[in-house]
């Protein structure tokens, strides 16, 4: 699938092993882990934010929120809110929009990765669709990306 092409060919050139799975169209990520059968801690959600007007990626267990004042407060700066739609759909052309991978070293962005996630063994997110799952090591998926790691405090 056209969509999966940067991902997939990414994990590829760096070996790393991993598996896509389909799942019933889903477009939440507690409802693509009811779907795809898929414990909620270790579905990554991509949230598109803004920190001081600069879009950046938020990554995050599937039923967890940002409580942004917080997380600008850890941040150290004056601003962080949630993107729109229009504001972000052109920095992923590969993607469907709502299901981009977690992975801002691939559009230029930044990466703030939830320290919950750092906890699991493996990581699912959406493969640039609602029906695809990649999955693969925690380990790698940190080792590609290098994200922040960070505390989301639960709104």
């Amino acid at each position: 699938m056209p969509q999966q092409k940067r991902i997939l060919s990414y994990l590829k050139e760096n070996g790393v092993p991993f598996t896509l799975s389909h799942h019933p169209k889903a477009y939440t990520a507690q409802r693509v882990a009811a779907t795809a059968h898929i414990p909620g801690k270790i579905l990554a959600k991509t949230v598109v934010i803004k920190i001081d007007g600069k879009l950046a990626l938020a990554v995050l267990p599937a039923n967890d929120r940002i409580d942004f004042e917080e997380f600008a407060r850890q941040l150290h700066v004056s601003k962080v809110e949630l993107a729109s739609e229009e504001e972000f759909r052109k920095a992923f052309p590969d993607c469907e929009t709502g299901a981009m991978p977690p992975f801002g070293n691939l559009y230029d962005m930044d990466t703030y990765l939830a320290s919950d996630l750092t906890n699991n063994q493996e990581i699912a997110f959406n493969a640039c669709n609602h029906v695809d799952i990649i999955t693969m090591k925690f380990e790698d998926y940190n080792r590609l990306v290098s994200p922040v790691i960070v505390h989301f405090e639960m709104s």
